[in-house]
């Protein structure tokens, strides 16, 4: 990122290359499955960096702060969304089930979890982005979300206590599990 501020093409090029991927996948989970506007978001994120390269500081890890702008733009996104069904304005957001999360999973399974993904508030549904598909660290999440990582920690194991409750159609034990 030191590179692209000073408007260096070839390191913004390598951080596109790096990074354009998972936040694709990242904006298409939390922007309920909706690739167009994913992909909307991935540009405009990039166009962000490039425009306010110099607000990026050093000193933090440059995935924590990428991550940190898209769930701003998502948070804003949420809020515009609100704000458009509230005045009844169609927004054209369908769900479209066309990713699976595990792709040597059952279909049964799949479509569970997709199920029960979409149930999750925003702030869970962001938790498991950041630690079930980018697989980031604990130290990672708890900067971006402000908060020590044993609060990360808690709150992820009560997302996988959720989940394993809403998917033990698939597991009758889990539910004895979790309780």
């Amino acid at each position: 990122m030191t590179l692209v501020q000073p408007g260096n093409r070839a390191a913004l090029t390598e951080l596109y290359r790096r990074y354009s991927t998972p936040l694709l996948r990242y904006f298409h989970r939390m922007l309920w499955k909706d690739h167009e506007k994913a992909q909307d978001f991935v540009q405009d994120l990039f166009l962000k960096i490039i425009q306010h390269g110099e607000s990026f500081d050093v000193n933090m890890s440059f995935s924590t702060w990428i991550y940190s702008m898209a769930h701003n733009m998502c948070k804003n996104e949420y809020r515009k969304k609100a704000f458009r069904d509230a005045v009844h304005i169609n927004h054209g957001a369908d769900i479209v089930r066309d990713r699976v999360f595990e792709p040597d999973a059952s279909p049964d399974f799949n479509l569970n979890l997709e199920n029960a993904l979409a149930t999750l508030d925003a702030d869970d549904k962001h938790l498991f982005v950041l630690r079930f598909e980018l697989d980031l660290p604990m130290d990672n999440i708890a900067v971006m979300l402000a908060c020590p990582v044993g609060t990360v920690k808690s709150r992820i194991f009560n997302l996988k206590k959720k989940l394993a409750v809403q998917l033990s159609e698939l597991n009758p034990l889990a539910k004895t599990v979790w309780k």
